[in-house]
């Protein structure tokens, strides 16, 4: 512990952003964590370095935190990022982009505000590039097994960097022209740039992991042929399957699934074909309906494209400011949270109901009719009901509308019928450990598990990674989860 009363005499504080009419008119971060300078040594001096670090198991990746805090409090940059690097792979993205269980954990969190964990990770992987930290994780021998990973998400990319660094031959490929999947045509450039994906892509093939884009396996390559090809065989396709709205008009021109205007977003802002019709939300009366994440991605996204309006609806009523006595500490609670987008200009709804696209002659939507609705209390063991308000349906303008309810499972043809992979009653990979019905193929991440945080498809890959590694070689050295190591002492 760097510094005892570190908590008693500073407050939680977090870097400047730029202003909102400032950052909508272009697709870069905002955040303006190089100007923070020294004052992140005092926000890490806040840790109290807990008997019972809390953080750890709030955490899906068991991330050192005290310690790392400690290093920085101390200057001690080097050590701070092999502290993190050894239980994260990808401290760059989650920096960015994890909602921060760990920081619902925190024991400071009781009665202060926590420690602002994700800002000081982040500032240490920025420092580790600048000062060649950062090093490709080149194993000393190699072990003659080989590895297809189907799927360049943070699962699969998470899994190949373990497996390479135990000295497997692991090629990854990806059905589009750059690796990423969900990181590169999910989230907003303005959240994660493609240069820090880039960077860390590079230093992966540097240690020798091979990376094959354009390669749809189950469209343009047979699945089987990697089968016979390879060792092992990954499965970290991710849950694609997007969550559809069956209402009336849901056919009509402008109405999209969430994943289609972000992807596209994201190759119009790194000049990459487009590769469908284009979908601009400029001038347009923008509706988002879903109150999540994705659904907030398309909030900034549309306020970049300089929509109209833009009206955010949620069926869920809204949530409650403070942590609610059915969630305590250290849980992770659903309470209200107002994104970067939401501050840069939204309406927001909730208790609302989606009962119709209205549409013009031409089949383009104008309109969207909506309803209020309450909630009953629902009775033990049994899902909640709603009813509709009455009188209160009415149509608002809708030019252009984004479904983000979520996503449903894995595609269930081509990869997973080809290989004959059993499903289990969601529609995920079915899997015993990491193990799938086809002995030899493996799964991990949102194909296996639903749809999920980045951070928790880092561990995913991590974890699998060591099953993998147990599978071709009778045991494994490959790091297990800091906190799994915790309770098992």
């Amino acid at each position: 512990m760097g510094k005892p009363t570190g908590f008693l005499e500073h407050g939680r504080e977090l870097p400047q952003k730029i202003d909102p009419a400032e950052r909508i008119k272009n697709n870069k971060e905002f955040v303006l964590n190089e100007e923070f300078g020294e004052k992140i040594n005092d926000q890490a001096s806040r840790c109290m370095d807990c008997g019972v670090p809390f953080c750890h198991n709030g955490c899906p990746i068991g991330n050192i935190i005290p310690e790392f805090n400690d290093a920085v409090y101390r200057d001690s940059w080097e050590e701070a990022w092999n502290i993190l690097s050894s239980t994260n792979n990808f401290p760059e993205f989650t920096g960015r982009v994890c909602p921060a269980p760990c920081e619902s954990a925190c024991v400071l969190g009781i009665n202060q505000d926590p420690i602002t964990i994700c800002n000081i990770e982040k500032t240490i992987v920025e420092t580790a590039y600048r000062e060649g930290y950062a090093k490709p994780k080149t194993p000393r021998t190699r072990t003659g097994k080989t590895v297809a990973i189907i799927g360049s998400g943070p699962a699969g990319l998470s899994a190949a960097e373990q497996l390479n660094s135990a000295g497997h031959s692991v090629t990854v490929f990806e059905r589009d022209e750059k690796v990423g999947g969900l990181l590169r045509f999910g989230i907003p450039d303005f959240k994660l740039g493609m240069n820090i994906i880039d960077r860390k892509i590079n230093l992966m093939a540097e240690a020798g992991v091979e990376f094959k884009v354009n390669q749809h396996i189950g469209v343009d390559v047979n699945a089987q042929q990697l089968r016979q090809e390879f060792d092992v065989v990954l499965l970290t396709g991710g849950s694609t399957v997007p969550r559809d709205l069956p209402v009336p008009g849901r056919e009509h021109k402008g109405v999209y699934f969430a994943m289609q205007f972000l992807a596209q977003n994201n190759r119009r802002a790194n000049d990459m074909d487009l590769k469908t019709e284009e979908i601009h939300a400029k001038g347009k009366h923008v509706v988002v309906i879903g109150g999540g994440d994705t659904g907030s991605d398309c909030v900034g996204t549309s306020n970049r494209h300089g929509a109209a309006s833009i009206t955010q609806v949620e069926i869920m009523p809204i949530p409650p400011e403070q942590r609610p006595v059915n969630m305590p500490w250290p849980q992770y609670p659903m309470i209200m949270r107002t994104s970067t987008s939401h501050e840069e200009g939204v309406d927001r709804h909730w208790n609302i109901l989606t009962k119709e696209f209205i549409a013009n002659d031409q089949g383009e939507v104008t309109g969207l009719r909506l309803a209020d609705i309450v909630w009953d209390e629902p009775k033990a063991g049994e899902r909640p009901n709603f009813k509709e308000v009455e009188g209160s349906e009415r149509v608002i303008p809708c030019d252009m509308a984004f479904l983000a309810m979520g996503f449903l499972h894995p595609e269930p043809h081509g990869v997973l019928a080809q290989l004959d992979i059993a499903l289990d009653e969601r529609g995920n990979v079915a899997t015993t450990g990491f193990a799938t019905s086809q002995a030899g193929v493996f799964a991990a991440g949102d194909m296996r598990t639903g749809q999920s945080l980045v951070v928790r498809c880092i561990n995913e890959g991590r974890e699998c990674a060591r099953a993998v590694d147990e599978y071709l070689m009778g045991g494994t050295n490959l790091e297990a989860k800091a906190s799994s190591l915790m309770l098992s002492a």
